[in-house]
């Protein structure tokens, strides 16, 4: 028993002294703590929304559009895909007008000589569920000897979706970044929603404006032969489409349905002002290699046209391309402010989500309840320990000194993991440190009541010590095993409340066996070194 080993020794400080430099930041300010060397830790524990207000968003995303989506692209891939088909005269493969139906893109291929030609380039485009190459899983197949029909597979279309949620994710947390928010919390639930969470934003207007434009950005050239009485009546003519035109209302143009420079080759964009010398906002951007070439080519073979700048389905500018573009940057004007530019230009950056997203529920909490919030929990966290503290020393009197002062650098250690992990603290999650707090000297109880076994069999104070913490240790590992299932559970299927009370929960069940089982321990063995007492009274 009094065999404690230096090295135990230096590494049950070397984790205290690590405890206490993570804690450190959170007895300062913000703005001191970004003021330090920095090789020290300046995170600070974060808040959740319930305690320090904010808002927070349930989106459901509207998958139902990836599959006219997908067949869309799987429509421009085949059309690219027939350039390099050629009859045994050399010239290009002659197809019908595409048509789709439900989950089906079908096409008719006029010689029959040439459907073989054309299903082994159709059968190119088509990978394995999962590959992760981009392209698309469906059944192919000829009908009436010249028709060929590719059919979506399921798995393809539920692989799209799971691809399509990550990728949801990932641009909606881009653009909440985008706004300066810190601490915001952005995670999938269930198979189409997306819970977001700023803490310390009080209008989520604005948030809602920002995460729900799908930011689809496209570039087109203006149609040239659809007439403005074709427009009038809502007509247009095969390869184009008519469109809205941003801040306009009523006003359409007639524009070419394929894109000749997307978002997709966009890799910046900033707010900027403007240099037409009116004081306004604009947005400048760049594309890469890929882009920059279509780009150029485009404004090269189309000088004195007019160039549409598409934004979810709404023509937000319409220049005209009065010399080639070939550095691949330009600008967007609109009269923008500062802020229309700013957010402008994070929608852009973040990238197109892959579909809609609707707002199903929302809720803004004031900073005041959040307040009252952290004045209770801290209430109740200073009588639990308190009422705790006084337990163990009137039960235990010497050894409820050490469990005590093990149960303030449990607290310690629980806040120090909280902030180094960057996990949120939330209201539940004041629930679990009660709860904790309560629980983190039953493995003391555990073990000082089978010492007092063991001194009324009659054994020596070390000898009963050294029984009691082995013999006590293996009931309390068994009993924290089965409390960390349960945490780990709470973890992988709970969301929101349950997980913060659950990450509290794991936090604490580890720090107290160590504060407890080993810490305690050594306090008790400097004890029996220096005292050597011939009888324990506890």
């Amino acid at each position: 028993m009094l065999d404690f080993p230096r090295w135990k020794i230096s590494f049950i400080a070397l984790v205290l002294f690590l405890g206490a430099l993570f804690v450190l930041p959170n007895f300062f300010s913000a703005k001191q703590v970004e003021s330090w060397p920095g090789w020290l830790p300046n995170r600070q524990l974060a808040l959740g929304l319930d305690l320090q207000g904010g808002s927070y968003l349930q989106l459901e995303a509207d998958t139902k559009e990836l599959t006219q989506t997908t067949l869309e692209k799987l429509e421009d891939a085949v059309n690219l895909g027939l350039r390099d088909v050629k009859t045994k005269s050399g010239e290009n493969v002659d197809v019908s007008t595409f048509t789709v139906d439900g989950n089906t893109l079908s096409f008719l291929v006029r010689n029959p000589a040439d459907v073989d030609s054309v299903m082994q380039m159709v059968t190119k485009q088509r990978v394995p569920v999962g590959s992760g190459l981009g392209q698309y899983n469906f059944d192919a197949r000829v009908v009436d000897s010249t028709r060929i029909q590719l059919t979506l597979t399921d798995a393809g279309l539920l692989d799209r979706k799971q691809k399509a949620m990550e990728q949801v994710v990932q641009v909606v947390r881009k653009r909440v970044d985008g706004l300066g928010t810190k601490e915001a919390s952005v995670t999938r639930q269930g198979d189409d929603r997306v819970i977001v969470q700023v803490p310390g934003l009080q209008d989520p207007s604005r948030l809602k404006a920002l995460i729900g434009k799908t930011a689809k950005l496209e570039f087109k050239l203006l149609a040239e032969n659809v007439t403005p009485e074709m427009i009038a009546k809502g007509r247009s003519l095969p390869g184009t489409e008519l469109l809205p035109v941003a801040k306009q209302p009523g006003n359409i143009m007639a524009v070419r349905r394929r894109a000749d420079v997307s978002g997709e080759n966009l890799t910046d964009a900033r707010a900027a002002q403007s240099q037409q010398g009116a004081g306004g906002w604009e947005v400048a951007f760049e594309l890469d290699s890929i882009g920059a070439r279509r780009f150029g080519d485009v404004t090269q073979h189309n000088v004195g046209k007019p160039f549409a700048i598409i934004l979810d389905h709404e023509i937000i500018s319409s220049p005209v391309i009065n010399s080639p573009i070939l550095g691949g940057s330009g600008v967007i004007t609109g009269s923008y402010t500062a802020q229309e530019a700013s957010d402008f230009a994070a929608l852009l950056r973040a990238g197109a989500l892959p579909a809609k997203l609707t707002v199903i529920e929302e809720r803004t909490v004031g900073p005041d309840l959040g307040a009252d919030s952290i004045k209770a929990g801290k209430l109740a966290s200073i009588i639990g320990i308190i009422a705790v503290i006084m337990f163990m020393l009137v039960t235990y009197g010497r050894f409820g000194v050490y469990s005590t002062i093990a149960l303030i650098f449990n607290v310690m250690l629980i806040f120090a993991c909280m902030t180094a992990s960057g996990a949120t603290m939330t209201l539940p999650g004041i629930a679990g440190l009660v709860l904790t707090i309560g629980a983190a000297v039953d493995a003391n109880v555990l073990i000082f009541e089978r010492i007092r076994e063991e001194l009324r069999a009659g054994r020596t104070a070390i000898h009963a010590v050294d029984t009691g913490y082995r013999e006590a240790t293996r009931t309390i590992l068994d009993a924290n095993v089965t409390n960390i299932i349960a945490a780990i559970i709470m973890l992988t299927f709970g969301t929101g409340p349950i997980k913060g009370f659950a990450v509290l929960l794991t936090f604490g069940i580890i720090t107290s066996v160590f504060t407890a089982v080993t810490f305690s321990r050594m306090l008790i063995v400097f004890y029996l070194r220096r005292n050597r007492p011939k009888a324990l009274v506890i």
